[in-house]
């Protein structure tokens, strides 16, 4: 199985899971090829960031969707659309978990595969 993070950027965020307050936040794309199947999975995970260098991501606070799951390869077109929509997806997901993205205030620059 081939996966690759096509889009990650860590973000401020609210969170409490498992008791723990979770300050930030690490928003993916990710797709995953296997057998000639396509996977794209939209994905949050909050961490503690409990000061400005700390990005230990803990991945009890991992919360997921598949959004696209079908025969063939990665598409750079597909991943523009999934790309688009991908606030959105994760601030649904982020309230499933009680919490938020503040999308105003990343705390890394994205980077893209």
């Amino acid at each position: 199985m081939a996966v690759i993070n096509v889009y990650e950027q860590y973000f401020e965020a609210e969170c409490v899971f498992n008791e723990v307050p979770r300050h930030g936040a690490l928003v993916m794309l990710i797709a995953a090829s296997e057998q000639g199947t396509i996977t794209y999975e939209a994905a949050v995970n909050f961490f503690p960031h409990n000061d400005e260098e700390d990005y230990a991501v803990s991945y009890d606070a991992y919360h997921s969707k598949v959004l696209y799951s079908e025969p063939g390869r990665r598409s750079r077109k597909r991943e523009a659309v999934f790309l688009a929509e991908l606030q959105s997806v994760i601030d649904e997901l982020a309230a499933e978990a009680g919490g938020t993205v503040f999308w105003d205030r990343p705390l890394a620059e994205a980077r893209m595969a």
